[in-house]
């Protein structure tokens, strides 16, 4: 007889590792899906200081892996595999995976969202070496130091100005000669004295010395190309939320993240959403730990119902 679980949760980040801790601790039989290993984005993050409970700080997959483990205590299924498809159209939810199909009566997504990367060499193996993806996450390592910023748009505007109040140096590198960002950024930004904007401009490889030691730039419109020595990059050029197998499953808004507000409910009955692939304000690691407990509550009230 095919296995049914009470909740299957999509994504073993922060947001999922809760949800299953709060899951399988209120009795519900729990399996969580995770294509890699625990923690999510949160793994590839050498230090978090702004996790409450870590006097010292703490590394991304340390605190990933504890995660993970207190929700292991209580008995969830862990199962690895890729998800290829969903089918949420009946009371019974089937998600095919490269393990096989699974069954449950609730489902948690929690499958988060990938900062963009530039794409040059050796970016992927510099991430907490001098190269980073959130500034509220790391910018506290930087103070009193020389950081660039790459991007334009609100993100990176408002990455800027937080590290201005940290940083010694802030420079803003942006491919056009003008910010994509709303109005409420640009003054603030032109009137904080240690930031200097880089206009039509990329960044073409890092400068390292085992770490990041700097950054090659290249004018777009000249073509010229200069150093400038930094002791961190910020790449603030978009996220990409992780539902490709979810179009059409459920709502998604214009950017691919899924609709669902501080309830976590989706559009379709017994399908929740946590952490960062949700529409919401603030992604932190936080925020995402908080979705997971929501999410449970939602689906226990769900389960309780039918």
């Amino acid at each position: 007889m095919t296995h049914i679980y009470d909740t299957v949760i999509i994504g073993a980040g922060p947001a999922g590792c809760s949800a299953a801790l709060y899951a399988s601790r209120a009795g519900l039989d729990t399996a969580v899906i995770e294509k890699y290993s625990p923690g999510g984005q949160m793994a590839l993050t050498g230090d978090i200081d702004n996790y409450p409970g870590f006097e010292e700080g703490v590394d991304g997959f340390t605190l990933g892996m504890k995660m993970h483990k207190s929700a292991e205590r209580f008995g969830i299924t862990t199962i690895y595999g890729e998800i290829t498809d969903v089918d949420f159209s009946e009371k019974i939810k089937k998600l095919t995976t490269s393990s096989g199909e699974i069954l449950s009566k609730t489902v948690i997504i929690a499958s988060g969202a990938r900062s963009r990367e530039l794409g040059i060499e050796n970016e992927k193996n510099l991430i907490g070496k001098g190269v980073h993806y959130c500034a509220h996450c790391d910018g506290n390592f930087y103070r009193n130091k020389t950081v660039v910023v790459v991007g334009g748009g609100n993100s990176a505007a408002a990455d800027a100005l937080y590290l201005s109040r940290l940083a010694e140096k802030v420079y803003l590198v942006h491919r056009r000669d003008t910010l994509r960002a709303t109005k409420i950024y640009h003054e603030p930004l032109m009137k904080a004295e240690n930031v200097e904007f880089l206009w039509n401009s990329t960044v073409e490889e890092f400068i390292t010395e085992l770490r990041v030691k700097g950054v090659k730039i290249k004018n777009t419109v000249t073509g010229e190309t200069k150093d400038v020595m930094c002791d961190g990059v910020f790449v603030s050029i978009g996220r990409d939320p992780a539902t490709e197998f979810l179009k059409g499953k459920v709502d998604l808004d214009r950017n691919g993240y899924i609709i669902a507000d501080e309830t976590t409910k989706t559009n379709v009955d017994g399908v929740f959403a946590a952490g960062d692939v949700r529409t919401k304000a603030l992604r932190q690691v936080v925020t995402a730990v908080s979705d997971g407990a929501v999410a449970v509550h939602f689906a226990e009230e769900y389960l309780n119902e039918v």
